[in-house]
């Protein structure tokens, strides 16, 4: 790696201000003041700051409880993101696995592997989803049968050519109900509630294939994900 690049991913300097540095003499690397941006960083390089051992990042992985109004995106906008509710170096690099609407909370998972990221997100490991909902109509007797069964055949939804791979509707109450899909497709639960004439009030993920949103996060709290979480995936 380049040391002008180095110097980017291991502290807060721009390309242009680690050039800057580099030029007032401020970096060693091996012991040695190095000025030339160009100069390759192996992985054993000692480099040094104004003094300070520098050491690149290593990947993060991340569950979060997403509160109401804030949105999985990396990119500012009308709402606040994920990223601006999570206090650590270089948030910048970190990305949703996956998204939950604005108006959805729970789990969301964050992460700077990519190759992690789409292991997750890959349409082909039918990654489980398993959400709990409020609906505006209860659904009992019959029209419950008729709804736990359209969800186990498909729904075709609104603006697609394939219907939704076998999903399982569990009914909490009349109006709560917890429903695990495989899919990944925009806003899909609200969309198969549609489907079948009703609406969801509230929507909340509890997991992710092994993973259960962790109770102990309030939200808008985050944390690192354990070794055995990682490597679940």
């Amino acid at each position: 790696m380049r040391l002008d690049k180095f110097l980017c991913e291991t502290t807060d300097l721009t390309r242009s201000l680690a050039k800057k540095a580099l030029h007032r003499g401020e970096v060693n690397v091996d012991g040695e003041v190095i000025r030339n941006p160009a100069v390759h960083v192996g992985e054993g390089s000692a480099v040094d700051w104004l003094g300070k051992r520098l050491a690149p990042f290593g990947l993060r992985y991340l569950m979060m409880n997403k509160p109401l109004g804030v949105e999985c995106t990396t990119r500012a906008g009308r709402y606040q993101t994920v990223l601006e509710l999570i206090d650590l170096p270089k948030v910048e690099r970190l990305h949703p696995v996956g998204r939950l609407d604005v108006d959805t909370t729970g789990l969301v998972l964050l992460t700077d592997d990519g190759q992690w990221s789409h292991r997750v997100t890959s349409p082909r490991t039918r990654c489980p989803k398993v959400y709990l909902a409020s609906l505006a109509e209860p659904l009992q007797d019959s029209m419950l049968e008729t709804a736990i069964a359209a969800f186990a055949e498909g729904l075709l939804l609104d603006g697609e050519q394939q219907p939704t791979h076998p999903a399982r509707l569990e009914a909490l109450s009349p109006e709560r109900f917890r429903i695990t899909v495989t899919d990944g497709k925009y806003h899909q639960v609200r969309r198969m509630f549609a489907a079948i004439g009703n609406r969801i009030e509230t929507l909340h993920r509890e997991s992710i294939g092994p993973l259960v949103l962790d109770p102990d996060l309030e939200p808008g709290e985050c944390r690192m994900l354990r070794d055995e979480e990682i490597a679940a995936f």
